[in-house]
């Protein structure tokens, strides 16, 4: 989720794309730059680190009135200067600023080296400059439109050409791009907060759109040439505080609407169309996966949870023995690990002090090790020998939602990924089709958001809450009562529902609340008799179950109906209505949602 910044006015560009690019800052990164036309010539300085090294490194005094800046969260090459943006061009006439992933960038890439194109940076974003380089005859719009008619993937992007000092193109296939009309010249952003400073009359551009923006007009046209002529800006009134938030009340909503992109990221460029999973930064083959007999995988908090989901998944295509430990115990029992287990790992930030000793104890008993991470150029990506992106962008609220989806897609990749070099052709359509389907499918459940704020109406006083659940419901209900707990402080625990009379079940009383979920077909008619269990104790029972599962009405208070989908792809949107049934308890108790109480993101010491 990188952050673009754009300039072009009267005023000079530098100061405002540095502010800019402060006010984008939240959005995570780990590196920026800028570059700005001075004299015909460009002004480009770029940084790995924060902001404050580029303001210490760049010229306050350049009087260039026309710029562009970005702030870039790595998925293409680890955080460096040289993969910072901007990127030029060979011939030094276009820079290039992106936030998203070109997804046949290497097809590109070896395509443009044919042409004598010389590359020096890791990123996908360097092929899109030298592309519309080998495309312009002297007219740097029909460049750009010819260029990103051979471009696929997920991109936002805004072009510079020195040649042409008097325009700042920018252009939208899905991540978001906005343009401030101002007095003083045009301004261009990723979101709105950036702009709120400058101007309040915002013209979105919409999907599969190109701006031209000069210094006293915007043109809008649609990817095939056709321009708009009838956008009409909108008035913002929000403070910077909910810009920031995209209007969403607090971040963690917003990160549970970002599930849908999350899904449909981490799958760009890794599922294709004929079934082959391609992974990039993963480097076993069917030799190495023909010597591994176990399969270790460790993690902590929520990403356990991904791990335990992960055992079924894995033991279920691949048949391998699949064992799960908590990284804060995994290297205290000197576990049984060698040159023929594979050790995953999972960690959203990939700084999590426990994963790490994990990581180190599985590497130094020859372990090959796998990380699943969100930040690339972390520690953990560093020190595994295979890494797996979840490209989720950064989390800012506490409570991990998205970075938890794109860790199950992740899983499912990985899967895939090692049947295929397996040699093994057992490979469910249903189940690749399943996944190209869930971004759609989770956002059904958020359209179903109003149903899951009355019931937690009806949670927000309890005391204690119980989660049950069967096979990969399980996990995810463990993964429940943690959000639950952690950001509404209500007592939550998790069981298997087949547990309940050993035990638990003593502690069920009237009107106890009890969140049964009921995904998995297999074990569907023994988690109603678990559900019929409680209900003869006078719980009050929330059911998460599929659109078609039958009679569940007859046992449940209130059942949350999901679509279905695969049995393994489950877990993901069990997951989705849960975060909100978590989300608007707490915001009904009056909890701070983004901050709960004695909690930190990253939990970088033992």
């Amino acid at each position: 989720m990188c952050g673009i910044v754009g300039y072009i006015g009267t005023k000079p560009a530098l100061p405002i794309l540095l502010e800019k690019l402060e006010n984008l800052a939240y959005r995570g990164y780990d590196s920026s730059g800028i570059a700005i036309i001075e004299g015909g010539q460009f002004y480009l300085e770029k940084m790995a680190g924060k902001i404050d090294n580029l303001k210490a490194k760049v010229n306050i005094d350049s009087p260039g009135t026309v710029g562009i800046g970005h702030t870039r969260w790595a998925t293409h090459g680890e955080p460096t200067d040289i993969n910072a943006h901007p990127h030029p061009d060979g011939s030094g006439n276009i820079v290039v600023v992106q936030n998203g992933i070109i997804e046949n960038y290497l097809e590109l890439k070896e395509w443009l080296q044919e042409k004598g194109h010389v590359f020096v940076s890791q990123t996908d974003t360097e092929v899109v400059g030298h592309l519309i380089s080998e495309f312009y005859d002297g007219d740097i719009e029909t460049a750009v439109f010819q260029a990103i008619r051979k471009l696929e993937g997920s991109f936002a992007l805004a072009i510079l050409d020195k040649r042409t000092p008097e325009k700042v193109i920018a252009v939208r296939f899905n991540p978001p791009l906005v343009i401030g009309l101002g007095e003083d010249g045009n301004y261009l952003a990723s979101d709105i907060h950036a702009l709120l400073k400058y101007t309040r009359e915002i013209l979105v551009v919409k999907d599969e759109e190109v701006a031209v923006l000069t210094r006293d007009q915007v043109r809008l046209y649609r990817f095939d040439g056709t321009e708009i002529t009838d956008r009409a800006p909108l008035h913002v009134d929000w403070s910077v505080e909910i810009a920031k938030k995209e209007g969403y009340p607090h971040f963690m909503l917003k990160e549970i609407y970002e599930q849908p992109t999350t899904v449909a990221d981490t799958i760009l460029g890794r599922l294709l169309d004929d079934g082959t999973v391609v992974l990039d930064n993963v480097h076993y083959r069917q030799y190495h996966l023909q010597q591994i007999r176990r399969i270790n995988m460790v993690a902590c908090g929520t990403a356990y949870h991904a791990c335990l989901v992960g055992k079924y998944v894995l033991e279920d295509f691949l048949r391998i023995p699949v064992d799960v430990d908590i990284g804060s115990e995994f290297r205290y029992r000197d576990p049984l690990v060698g040159e023929d287990y594979l050790t995953i790992v999972i960690s959203q930030s990939g700084e999590t002090a426990d994963t790490i000793a994990s990581l180190k104890e599985a590497k130094a008993k020859k372990s090959r090790v796998m990380a699943i991470t969100n930040v690339v150029g972390s520690t953990i990506s560093r020190m595994a020998d295979d890494v797996l992106y979840t490209r989720a962008g950064p989390e800012i609220a506490v409570a991990s939602t998205k970075a938890f989806t794109g860790q199950l897609t992740a899983i499912y990749l990985t899967m895939l990924y090692m049947l295929q070099h397996l040699g093994e052709r057992r490979l469910n359509q249903p189940l690749f089709d399943g996944l190209r389907h869930l971004p759609g499918q989770i956002q059904q459940i958020l359209d179903n958001h109003d149903q899951i704020k009355q019931i937690a109406k009806k949670l927000k006083d309890k005391d204690n809450c119980f989660f049950i659940g069967r096979n990969l419901d399980e996990p995810i209900a463990r993964e429940g009562a943690l959000k639950l707990k952690e950001i509404s402080y209500i007592h939550a625990e998790a069981y298997g529902a087949g547990e309940l009379k050993h035990g638990t079940i003593a502690l069920i009383e009237e009107g106890m609340p009890v969140i049964a979920l009921a995904s998995q077909d297999k074990v569907y008619d023994k988690m109603v008799s678990n559900i019929q269990e409680v209900v003869a104790r006078k719980a009050y029972v929330i059911a998460v179950a599929p659109e078609d599962a039958t009679d569940i009405e007859k046992h449940a208070s209130d059942v949350i109906r999901i679509p279905r989908t695969h049995p393994l792809l489950m877990p993901v949107l069990v997951t989705i209505p849960l975060q909100l049934l978590a989300y608007y308890t707490a915001v009904e108790r009056g909890c701070d949602v983004d901050q709960p109480r004695n909690l930190a993101k990253s939990v970088t010491v033992e």
